[in-house]
């Protein structure tokens, strides 16, 4: 995976030299990311457009949406929505005192989704043995967004399902 810095966002893309051989050896690749000052999550790369530092007034504020919803942003003349991850998935709220918010662009059959979270991480690779049932180490809120839990680096990381993210309720009621 080659990640590409550019200005104040990172292009994801395939690394052209990579061999399927070698890259099923590694594992799969994820983005890693903070939600919360407490809490580690990944997403599978496949599914994340872009990584961006959006400024706070370039997103539009709508009236009546869940707390979650953060507003709308143009991105490369598409309007997304943009929302709190954390918030969505109830828990600590992200501390939105800056003046800009670190923002994954997700993307499914359903279409693209930006989302907001504490810190970037980087990348990180595991196989898809390295995911465990979550059990009581997560709210129950979570469950039904999470793929599982990977235990890296002493510190408990959530593969989140994008699919369920983008299928989620507070998402669905705004497409």
């Amino acid at each position: 995976m080659d990640l590409t810095m550019n200005g104040s966002r990172i292009i994801l893309g395939t690394n052209v030299l990579g061999s399927k051989a070698i890259e099923s050896n590694l594992g799969d690749a994820y983005l890693k990311f903070q939600l919360n000052q407490h809490t580690s999550a990944v997403l599978s790369i496949k599914h994340t457009q872009e990584v961006i530092v959006l400024p706070k007034e370039s997103v539009t504020s709508i009236p009546n949406m869940p707390a979650a919803v953060l507003g709308l942003v143009n991105w490369r003349s598409r309007i997304i929505w943009v929302v709190d991850l954390a918030k969505m998935l109830n828990l600590d709220s992200l501390n939105h005192r800056g003046q800009q918010y670190n923002t994954i662009i997700i993307r499914s059959e359903l279409g693209l989704l930006s989302l907001v979270v504490s810190e970037i991480k980087g990348t990180s690779r595991f196989l898809a043995d390295a995911i465990q049932s979550p059990k009581s180490q997560v709210p129950h809120s979570l469950l039904a967004y999470l793929r599982g839990c990977v235990y890296q680096d002493n510190d408990i990381l959530l593969v989140l399902d994008t699919q369920a993210i983008m299928e989620s309720a507070i998402i669905m009621n705004k497409n």
